[in-house]
């Protein structure tokens, strides 16, 4: 297995300086190892070019995490290709469980993921319009090449939850996602344990959009959207009983909801039909070539 390692870092220099020590103890020293950095402003660059364990450094002036990897897969150049965000490290057995599900003849694997604001440590899979559907945690996945190609990299129109897209896109390739718990990764790095509200609109406007785009808008579409906002407006309304919101946010969150539910439809349904093909991605790879502001490369 020739495998590339994509990682995606803004602003986190140390948990990178971490998760690259990691990668370099814990693969062969084949990997090849891609850093998409940006825009960062904590002097990443500059620590990032004094190591020797890093083959290409990308600068991308973008904060989507669709770009970043997309950046980072059209540089790469092993035969499975691994997307990992900077702020986790890579356990002992992490190498040897993408190896292992990739001889089985797997098309996509992850594993499980620990501390970070969105750790799991278990698969989450779903049906969507008579579809299996196995989401998977977009900072530690790996991709068979051919799948990745097939689908034409992430879908850029999405600024969060791209890898809930992929998963859709996979699942209508009729290919499987395997999940192999010796794959995992960590935060190793403490943060100050904050977490940022979410922007919900942003959140409603991605999934309409996904929604749209892969099944159409059809009942069960419409359904999904909605059931999912009425208890997002459930859980409102209890903090705002217990006094963690204010009416005034409360009203102004459903109103954002609304409109990005209405504009996530139309533009899923406008993708849709931009793009016939089975990969679904009229935002993806092939679509541009100026992701890069800089590249270092000294492979």
């Amino acid at each position: 297995m020739d495998l590339s390692v994509v990682v995606s870092t803004l602003n986190d220099r140390e948990q990178l300086l971490s998760c690259l020590d990691a990668i370099a103890e814990r693969t062969p020293s084949s990997t090849e190892v891609i850093v998409v950095n940006g825009p960062s402003s904590d002097g990443t660059t500059g620590v990032v070019r004094e190591r020797d364990d890093v083959d290409v450094l990308v600068e991308i002036s973008e904060r989507n995490p669709s770009v970043s990897r997309n950046a980072g897969f059209e540089l790469a150049t092993g035969d499975v290709v691994a997307f990992l965000d900077g702020e986790y490290a890579v356990d002992e057995g992490w190498y040897r469980g993408i190896d292992e599900s990739m001889t089985d003849g797997t098309a996509v694997v992850t594993g499980p993921v620990t501390g970070g604001p969105f750790g799991t440590d278990r698969r989450s899979s779903q049906r969507v319009a008579g579809r299996p559907v196995t989401h998977f945690h977009g900072d530690n996945v790996a991709f068979d090449r051919s799948v990745l190609e097939s689908l034409d990299g992430f879908d850029e129109y999405l600024e969060e939850a791209s890898e809930r897209d992929c998963a859709h896109r996979i699942a209508g390739l009729e290919r499987e996602v395997a999940w192999n718990p010796t794959m995992a990764v960590r935060c190793e790095v403490g943060t100050d344990g904050g977490r940022a509200d979410p922007d919900w609109g942003v959140t409603y406007r991605s999934l309409s959009y996904r929604l749209a785009k892969n099944y159409g808008v059809r009942p069960t579409v419409l359904a999904r959207t909605a059931g999912s906002a009425f208890r997002d407006g459930l859980s409102g309304v209890r903090r705002l009983a217990s006094g963690d919101a204010t009416p005034t946010g409360w009203a102004s969150d459903g109103t954002d909801v609304g409109r990005n539910i209405a504009r996530g439809l139309w533009d899923g349904v406008r993708a849709r039909y931009a793009d016939r093909s089975t990969r679904r991605n009229p935002n993806g790879l092939s679509k541009r070539h100026d992701r890069a502001v800089r590249v270092y490369d000294r492979r």
